[in-house]
């Protein structure tokens, strides 16, 4: 319920409302009980929760859309909206009359999550290069500080808070939605909320469209903010279309997307950003235990020459305190001081705070998981576990594949294949979606999450990782760097030349009829440094590894210049009179090929194997 000085308020609202009205006015009449929830109302009023939301908001009720309020306060909301409501009598007298039965349940699961408390809503802010993303977080810390410290020196730690109207809410400093998404394919979900930044003279970018699509895998709601509305070529209306055209309908074209014109220049819109944040937040009901022992996440780490490992922790539940035991990824330290992001020493962090803390012996990993436990045993205890778990976890987060769906789908583990689809020209993008998404069936959806034109890059390889996705191209490749990230982290690679080809092996692959295909892996090259008879016929090459490693079941290529002079197996591994399973980077062996006795010394040695691939 709302508190008796805003019912006051309310009241008095009401009764200058219905005083002022018109008589030749005639407004719809509609009947409330004497007490309901915002659902209810907007139910009945059939407009959006939202719009209730912020009206209420406007008036000074922080309210959800489980929240109940009593009649009179749903009567102002109503008038404000053309409705003249009427109280609803009931047959039955009591208690039980108060409260309409949403309010009931609503009131049963407050009792039943007693110690939650509402918490600031954690936003993250995205969108295309250029199109103000910075400039708009800049104005906001500017005219929106916590505590009034805008005369204090700003510390980056990753993240600030900001105070609207007597609430928080917290912001991720973060370079964009990889950073994001990376921040994900470690487990770690921060983020409530989704700011997504486009310019009004630009409209949607390439950048635009992958940040929605990282936004929309992680489920997390978006707001847009339409910046750049002082300059001359804004056109705030064609980038609502552009939106439309990607599913983001915004609410003043009968949609769900909350929208805000903004300048991040001259500081226009920025109230109006920040209320429809507080609005998106009581929506989604944001709530944490302040009383239980502390957890969070690592989302900024450093080591700094004079303190030592430094690192920022956003807090998730809990309240951490100085002295506190902690355990963050494989390390464990007690907290020696905290500070926020001015610079000013703090004695707790309370959930959704993000803090700089001093503690650790070494510097932790972003998206690491920090808990506060009872004691040293404890932590080294946690420690050992996660340590048994690395592999286990490693292995579940390689699992999807399109060799293995079908064995997924039967173990009822998988009820969604989810693609990244990349192309050489947009043209193609939506006649494969369309084939792809038609093979869905009961057992299994199939779903593109997000296609784009251009070769497979690292920002494409996160994503897959953070949601479980395969990767598709189609006349296509992948960049150097993005191949390497995916054979590291397992993550599924196919290429294509023949779209029929493509979604033959996704129909096969969702039956398990899919046949395995093979990719190369180069394990490592060495260089043959002298030529030994072994036996009566046999060559043997002195050979110095350059790099990675060889085995003794590689496979190897014999180069001569950019002439491969033969192509076999290793016969042999030796260093000097023992026979070896492996051979380093740095070290020197003898290396027998079998059926090859024509080395020459300056030949280069390519070791290679093939693996079934994704």
């Amino acid at each position: 319920m709302v508190s008796s000085e805003r019912k006051k308020d309310a009241n008095q609202a009401a009764d200058e409302k219905s005083g002022n009205e018109t008589s030749g006015q005639k407004t719809a009449v509609i009947e409330l009980p004497a007490a309901l929830s915002v659902r209810e109302l907007s139910e009945t009023l059939k407009v959006s929760p939202v719009d209730i939301i912020k009206r209420l908001i406007r008036a000074g009720i922080m309210a959800n859309i489980n929240q109940v309020i009593d009649f009179k306060t749903a009567a102002v909301i109503a008038a404000d909206l053309g409705f003249e409501a009427r109280l609803k009598r009931r047959a039955a007298a009591g208690k039980t009359d108060r409260l309409s039965e949403a309010g009931k349940q609503s009131a049963q699961k407050a009792d039943q999550t007693t110690g939650l408390l509402p918490r600031p809503p954690v936003v993250t802010i995205m969108g295309h290069v250029d199109h103000g993303k910075t400039k708009l977080l800049d104005a906001i810390r500017k005219s929106n500080v916590v505590d009034s410290e805008a005369g204090g020196i700003t510390q980056h730690i990753g993240a600030y808070q900001v105070d609207f109207n007597g609430q928080k809410i917290t912001f991720l400093d973060t370079p964009g939605h990889e950073a994001f998404t990376a921040m994900r394919a470690r487990g770690a979900q921060v983020t409530d909320i989704t700011v997504l930044v486009v310019a009004a003279d630009d409209g949607v970018m390439p950048q635009t469209l992958e940040a929605i699509d990282h936004a929309r895998a992680a489920g997390v709601p978006i707001v847009v903010a339409i910046n750049k509305i002082d300059k001359p070529g804004a056109n705030p209306d064609r980038v609502k279309q552009q939106l439309a055209e990607v599913g983001l309908v915004v609410e003043d074209w009968g949609g769900d997307t909350v929208s805000v014109p903004v300048s991040a220049k001259e500081k226009k819109g920025i109230s109006e950003l920040l209320e429809n944040l507080m609005v998106v937040a009581e929506l989604e009901d944001l709530k944490a235990d302040p009383n239980k022992p502390a957890e969070g996440t690592v989302i900024e780490a450093e080591m700094d020459r004079t303190r030592g490992a430094l690192f920022t922790v956003l807090v998730s539940s809990g309240t951490l305190k100085v002295g506190d035991t902690i355990v963050v990824g494989q390390d464990w330290g007690r907290v020696k001081a905290m500070f926020n992001d001015t610079g000013k020493r703090v004695k707790k962090a309370t959930p959704s705070t993000p803090v700089e803390v001093l503690g650790l012996s070494n510097v932790p990993q972003v998206g690491d998981v920090m808990q506060v436990v009872d004691d040293e045993k404890a932590a080294t205890a946690i420690i050992e576990k996660r340590r048994q778990e690395i592999s286990k976890e490693a292995e579940i987060a390689r699992t999807v594949s399109l060799s293995n769906v079908f064995d997924q789908i039967s173990k009822g583990k998988v009820k969604e294949l989810g693609i990244i689809l990349k192309t050489d020209v947009q043209g193609s993008i939506e006649p494969i979606k369309t084939s792809l998404e038609k093979l869905s069936s009961d057992e299994i959806k199939v779903r593109v999450v997000h296609s784009s034109t251009g070769n497979v890059n690292e920002s494409d390889i996160m994503l897959a990782i953070a949601s479980k996705l395969v990767i598709i191209g189609f006349n296509t490749g992948a960049e150097p760097g993005a191949k390497a990230t995916a054979e590291r982290e397992g993550v599924s690679l196919r290429f294509y030349n023949i779209i029929y080809n493509m979604v033959d092996d996704v129909a096969k692959a969702l039956k398990g009829m899919l046949t395995p295909t093979f990719v190369e892996v180069i394990d490592g090259h060495g260089e043959v440094r002298a030529v030994f008879t072994a036996g009566k016929t046999e060559k043997v090459a002195g050979s110095y590894i350059t790099e990675g490693k060889v085995t003794r079941n590689s496979s190897v290529r014999v180069m001569r210049g950019k002439l491969k002079v033969f192509q076999g197996t290793i016969s042999s591994l030796r260093r000097f009179k023992d026979d070896v399973r492996e051979v380093t980077t740095g070290f020197e062996c003898g290396i027998g090929v079998d059926g090859f006795n024509e080395f020459q010394v300056g030949d280069i040695l390519e070791f290679f194997r093939n693996e079934k691939s994704g």
